[in-house]
């Protein structure tokens, strides 16, 4: 079973999905691949005790106490490689950024647009900083929740 409740965020509101356990995804209501992968799934609108831990750690964030990720417990679906590319996501430091190149130089993946594909399709928005990632000359791109989002949540960080 599959649970969902909403945070209103100073930037949107934000679905939380989680199971009994575990946070599986933060979204930005309306972004690209909205709750992808649980289309089907029976999901009651009900709060969870992952929900409440995200939300308290949302307060966090939006107030600049910079939360650690690892005060959530965290199970996103995914493949192989896009959870390789998520725990690398998760390393980048909280004010900092990288690039998609960066990134798959790291991996030692040979397509950044591969790595783009993995980050954009990142369950767990915030949580896991996809926001932190731009170009290769350091423009904003690829950001599911659109780039007025990933903008103000740099510029929160700066």
């Amino acid at each position: 079973m599959f649970y969902r409740s909403y945070y209103q965020s100073p930037l949107g509101e934000i679905s939380l999905l989680a199971d009994e356990k575990s946070l599986l995804g933060l979204y930005f209501v309306g972004q690209a691949y909205f709750e992808r992968g649980f289309e089907v799934a029976q999901i009651v609108e009900q709060e969870v005790a992952p929900h409440q831990e995200a939300k308290a750690w949302l307060d966090d964030y939006f107030a600049g106490c910079k939360p650690k990720p690892s005060r959530l417990r965290l199970a996103p679906h995914g493949t192989a490689f896009q959870h390789q590319v998520w725990s690398a996501l998760a390393a980048i430091p909280y004010g900092q950024t990288t690039t998609y190149g960066q990134l798959a130089t790291e991996l030692n993946c040979k397509s950044a647009q591969a790595i783009g594909s993995a980050v954009g399709k990142n369950p767990l928005s915030i949580v896991v900083p996809c926001h932190r990632v731009l170009g290769a000359n350091g423009s904003l791109t690829g950001y599911a929740g659109g780039i007025e989002r990933k903008a103000a949540l740099l510029e929160l960080e700066k």
